[in-house]
Order: structure tokens, then C-alpha cells, then sequence
């Protein structure tokens, strides 16, 4: 079973499922309001699990949370490749399914390390519903970011002159036509800005006076909510941060996952999430068409 959360804008849960089915084909939606106390923060916000769809797509689907190739080049980007693909352009596979799954990707993306790990396990085990609460959270900061994310990638701009990657431009291109504009993306700056607010309670500073730093922000005092506190410190860093130019998506069109992930290369030539996944399907594709073609082409 796919599931997915998406975050919504204000509106029904009628349409807002109609909406869901006709980006993903036939599927089966349902609409679930967030606690009371997330509205009264945020209000309108929505949450959307896609149950179940009948298309295909060649992915680079991990076995599991634990074998997920993080490829982002920041703890936040490789959150929002906790989905593949990442456009609702077809079945989506939900890495980030269960609590447990949530604690796999913060230790390997290095968000909390073996000691809070322990401190997380215990206050969840003494509070499931605790561990459910985060994991929702989680899955919100993801979409929130994702959605702020792909009108980066899609709108002109200083960041879009002739010197961008082929993964910005790929984004660019129209591979991600249900992208909003930056202008449409104020509900999830403002979840986003409360929740790292709320974060930010729970932080401190601490100091050290052999590190450099000597004196360092530590976000979350919460085991509970260390992992969401955590992502979304995260995810406001790199929105305040990250150079635009440097941003790209794996190309769904050429058979891509739609991860989003930093070029760093010298010449930002970088297209594709991993050439070891993505990009090597590809090239197998284009190879066995062009085999076709040639065979149809002596008969």
C-alpha cells in the first residue's frame, strides 16, 4: 500500500482528493485534517494519503528506509526524497512509513546521533502516539519543503540565466506543470516558520570551549520531537542558504525520480539523482530504443 502526505491549500477534501486522482490517474484518496492544535496554528492545512494507484514507473525503488541512497547533499533535501517518485506524476512509494523508519533516516542523514537515538526509542515506545505525532510532522516539514522547493526550481529569475545545470533546467522545462509559483506558497512558509519557531523553544545553546565554534545552537530538547525539530531547523537553513542556481531535479521525463539534490559539480553538469540509478536506466532505455529503431529499419 503507497501512502503519501501531502499538505493542501485551503480548501475541501472533495476537491482536494479530486485533484489528487486526476494528477495520479485512478486512484483512491482520502482527506485527513491535522491535530486541532496544528489548525489553530496553521489553519486550513490538510493531509492527503494516496491509498493506493494503478500506473507504473521505473524507479529506483530501495528495498527499504535503511537502503535509500541519500543523494541530496543536505539533510533537508534527502527528506524530500524520502518519496519516489517525488512529482505526482505517478505512484508514489512512501519511505518514511513508519515511525521506526523515521529514526533509520535521522541517524544516516546524521540529524541525531546513537545516544538521542536511544532517548527518541525510549520516549516512543513509553508514547506511540507520540511516535506517530512526529512522524506526521516529519512527513508535513517534508511536503512543506517540497512544495516551497519545486517554485524555486520552476521560477524565473536571477537563478535561471544560460549558466544553470541541466538539472535546473530540467525542472525549469515544464517536468513539474502542477509546481505552484513562489506567490502561491505562503501557507507552507508560514507552517514551516511556526513549526521551526516551535522548534526553537525546545533549542539552547551550549558551549564548548574546545570546539570551534565554542558555542553552538542545539535544536530540540524533546526526544519525542527531536527528529521533526531537527528537519525543519533543516529545511530553514537551506531555503535561507542554498545558492538557487545550484538546485536541480532528476529529470522525470527522461525517466528520472524527480529527487532534488545540490549540484556541486565544477561545470553544474549534474542531471540526474545518482548515474549509478537513474541515470544508468536511462542510458538502457535510450540504447534499446535506438536497437529497435534499427531493427525496424531493415525490415
Amino acid at each position: 500500500m503507497i501512502q503519501s502526505l501531502v499538505p493542501a491549500r485551503r480548501t475541501g477534501c472533495g476537491a482536494l482528493a479530486a485533484a489528487a486522482a486526476a494528477r495520479l490517474g485512478t486512484a483512491r484518496v482520502i482527506a485527513i485534517r491535522t491535530s486541532r492544535s496544528q489548525r489553530d496554528r496553521f489553519p486550513g492545512a490538510l493531509a492527503t494519503y494516496v491509498l493506493s494507484f494503478d500506473g507504473s514507473m521505473d524507479v529506483m525503488t530501495a528495498p527499504g528506509i535503511a537502503d535509500l541512497p541519500l543523494v541530496g547533499g543536505h539533510p533537508a533535501l534527502d527528506l524530500v526524497n524520502t518519496v519516489e517518485p517525488r512529482l505526482p506524476a505517478a505512484g508514489r512509494h512512501e519511505h518514511l512509513a513508519a515511525p521506526r523508519d523515521a529514526l533509520t533516516w535521522a541517524l544516516r542523514a546524521r540529524l541525531v546521533d546513537q545516544a538521542e537515538a536511544a532517548a527518541i526509542t525510549g520516549a516512543w515506545t513509553d508514547s506511540p502516539a507520540a511516535a506517530d505525532r512526529a512522524l506526521i510532522a516529519l512527513r508535513q516539514v517534508r511536503e512543506a519543503l517540497s512544495t516551497v522547493l519545486s517554485a524555486l526550481l520552476t521560477a524565473p529569475g536571477p537563478g535561471a540565466g544560460a549558466d544553470i545545470g541541466p538539472g535546473r533546467k530540467a525542472a525549469m522545462s515544464g517536468q513539474d506543470r502542477d509546481a505552484p509559483s513562489l506567490a502561491d506558497t505562503s501557507l507552507e512558509l508560514e507552517y514551516l516558520s511556526v513549526t521551526w519557531a516551535a522548534a526553537l523553544s525546545r533549542s539552547r545553546l551550549s558551549v564548548n570551549a574546545s570546539a570551534d565554534p565554542a558555542v553552538r545552537l542545539v535544536v530540540g530538547s524533546s526526544p519525542a520531537l527531536l527528529i521533526p525539530d531537527r528537519a525543519v531547523h533543516a529545511a530553514v537553513e537551506l531555503l535561507c542558504d542554498v545558492d538557487v542556481t545550484h538546485l536541480g531535479m532528476c529529470p522525470v521525463p527522461e525517466g528520472g525520480c524527480g529527487w532534488v539534490f545540490i549540484d556541486r559539480s565544477r561545470n553544474r553538469s549534474r542531471r540526474w539523482c545518482s548515474m549509478g540509478d537513474c541515470g544508468s536506466h536511462a542510458k538502457a532505455r535510450r540504447l534499446a530504443q535506438r536497437r529497435r529503431e534499427a531493427r525496424s529499419s531493415y525490415q
